[in-house]
C-alpha cells in the first residue's frame, strides 16, 4: 500500500500533522518505536489517576488559535500551575514573588523585597558574568540563588554552577506581587482524562503500527510513502555521522501510596543538592483526585548516553554548531522533513508544537 505521508512519531507534533493532512484527503501511516501513542505526553490510567508517565506536562498558550485548536479534542479544567520549593525544612512558592520573599525575609511590601535584592547584588560587584553562578547572583542576589537556584540547577546539569556557561540562565523572572500561578499564559489547564484520549482523538481513522523503529520498518517494507515526517533524533537518523547530540535525561522512580494525600500539591521542587531527586510529582493533584490511594513519582537529572531517553537539548555552542551540520544535511533532503523536539534539537513547550506541526501542513 502507498501513503503519502509516513510519520516517524506519535508525540504531539506527528499526531496533529496525521490529523491536519487526513482532513485534507491525504493518507498517512504512522509509526513509533514505542508500545504506545502519545510520546512524551502519554499518560497511563491507573485506578481512575491518569500518570504522566515521561514527567509532568501542564497546556499552557496564549495563542487562542492554539488554545481553541486543543480545545477540539478534550475539555481542560482549571490548574494553575503553582509549585512549591523545598529547602530543608523550608517551604516557598514559585515563580520568585511575594510570597517567596515575604517567608524568606519577613517582609510585606514590594519595596522592602526590591530593596533586599538590589543590596545583595550590589555587595557581590559582579559585573560581567562568568558562569552561571555569577549571572545568576547578578539578576537575583545570594539568598533566593543559594536557597532556590544553586541545588537544583547543579542537580538538573549534573555540575557544578562555576563550570556550567552564564547563557543558560538568561534572565530570572522576579514578580512583585503576590501570584504563585507560574505561567503568565491567558489560557493553561490539564485536559480531563489526560493526554492519551488527546492523541486517540487525533490518530482516529489513521492506520498506526507501534514497537517499530524507523530503520527496522524501511528494510522491511522499502520506501511506502510519496514524504517522511520525521520526528525522532536528527542524529540518529543520520547514524551519527556528524558526531552524537547532546542531551539530559530524566529518570522516573513511581510508587503507589495508600495515602489519600502525600504532599498537598502536585509538583514540589526539592532544591538542596544534598536530596538525590530534583521534584516529586504527585499526579492525581493535576485533575484534583480524591482517590483513597495516591501515585507519585520521584524525578532524577541524569547525564544522557546513546540508547536513554533524550529529553532535554544541550544547546552549548559546540551542539548548535553540530546540529547546523544535520541541519544542511536535511537541507538537501528530498523526501524526508525533520520536526518537533528531537527532529529540531530544540526544547519546545507544547503549544509550540502544535503550532510548527500547523505551519508545517499550511507550507505543504
Amino acid at each position: 500500500m502507498k501513503y503519502d505521508y509516513l510519520v516517524v512519531g506519535s508525540g504531539l507534533f506527528g499526531a496533529v500533522f496525521a490529523h491536519e493532512m487526513k482532513k485534507r484527503g491525504k493518507k498517512c501511516l504512522v509509526i513509533d518505536k514505542r508500545e504506545h501513542i502519545g510520546g512524551n505526553i502519554y499518560c497511563e490510567d491507573v485506578d481512575g489517576i491518569r500518570v504522566h508517565k515521561y514527567g509532568a506536562h501542564i497546556f499552557h498558550t496564549s495563542n487562542r488559535q492554539v488554545w481553541d485548536y486543543i480545545n477540539q479534542f478534550a475539555e481542560f479544567n482549571h490548574y494553575v500551575n503553582s509549585p512549591i520549593a523545598k529547602y530543608r525544612d523550608e517551604l516557598y512558592n514559585l515563580p520568585f514573588n511575594m510570597n517567596t520573599f515575604s517567608k524568606m525575609w519577613g517582609i510585606s511590601t514590594p519595596g522592602e523585597a526590591q530593596e533586599i535584592i538590589a543590596a545583595q547584588i550590589a555587595d557581590l560587584g559582579i559585573r560581567e558574568p562568568q558562569n552561571l553562578e555569577e549571572q545568576a547572583l547578578s539578576l537575583v542576589g545570594t539568598d533566593v540563588y543559594q536557597k532556590l537556584i544553586k541545588g537544583y540547577t547543579e542537580k538538573q546539569w549534573g555540575r557544578d554552577c562555576r563550570e556550567l556557561p552564564a547563557f543558560i540562565i538568561k534572565r530570572l523572572p522576579l514578580r512583585f506581587i503576590y501570584d504563585n500561578n507560574y505561567f503568565n499564559d491567558r489560557y493553561q489547564g490539564i485536559p480531563v482524562g489526560g493526554y492519551t484520549r488527546i492523541i486517540e482523538k487525533m490518530l482516529e481513522g489513521i492506520e498506526v503500527r507501534l514497537g517499530v523503529t524507523y530503520r527496522a520498518f524501511v528494510e522491511k517494507n522499502g520506501e511506502v510513502a510519496d514524504r517522511v515526517i520525521y520526528t525522532g533524533m536528527i542524529d540518529e537518523y543520520y547514524d551519527y555521522k556528524l558526531g552524537v547530540l547532546e542531551y539530559r535525561s530524566v529518570r522516573f522512580e513511581t510508587e503507589r501510596l495508600e495515602m489519600e494525600n502525600y504532599q498537598g500539591n502536585a509538583v514540589v521542587n526539592y532544591t538542596e543538592r544534598e536530596v538525590p531527586y530534583t521534584r516529586i510529582i504527585e499526579h492525581k493533584h493535576f485533575e484534583f483526585g480524591r482517590q483513597p490511594f495516591t501515585i507519585i513519582s520521584r524525578e532524577y537529572s541524569s547525564e544522557w548516553r546513546k540508547g536513554d531517553e533524550p529529553y532535554y537539548p544541550v544547546n552549548n555552542d559546540k551542539n548548535n554548531e553540530l546540529f547546523e551540520g544535520y541541519r544542511n544535511l536535511a537541507e538537501k533532503e528530498s523526501r524526508v522533513i525533520f520536526g518537533g523536539r528531537l527532529g529540531n534539537y530544540k526544547y519546545y513547550d507544547m503549544d509550540k508544537v502544535i503550532e510548527a506541526a500547523l505551519q508545517l501542513v499550511s507550507s505543504l
